[in-house]
């Protein structure tokens, strides 16, 4: 039972993250340049390590939470919004 709960914990932090990212793209780049393909990794990364934090117990809550977190924010980095950012940054 503790094992479900937790798995259900990742589980919804990984889809508020997950929709958190489709909202700020969306507001960010506008619903012309929507990142598709970002949010389809987004989703099967979280996928994966909610299936990895259900099949072995060794994987902490936080660790998995952490492990998304650091995923999600490197898909976020590569959008186009963020790569503008950083190059009106640069120059």
């Amino acid at each position: 039972m503790k094992r479900t709960v937790q798995t259900i914990i990742v589980a919804m932090f990984v889809v508020l993250i997950t929709a958190g990212f489709a909202f700020a793209a969306n507001a960010a780049a506008g619903p012309g340049n929507f990142p598709f393909f970002h949010l389809g990794c987004l989703a099967i990364g979280g996928l994966t390590i909610v299936s990895l934090k259900y099949r072995y117990r060794g994987i902490y809550t936080s660790e998995a939470v952490g492990a998304f977190a650091m995923y999600a924010l490197l898909v976020a980095l590569f959008t186009a919004p963020a790569i503008e950012a950083v190059r009106t940054l640069v120059s």
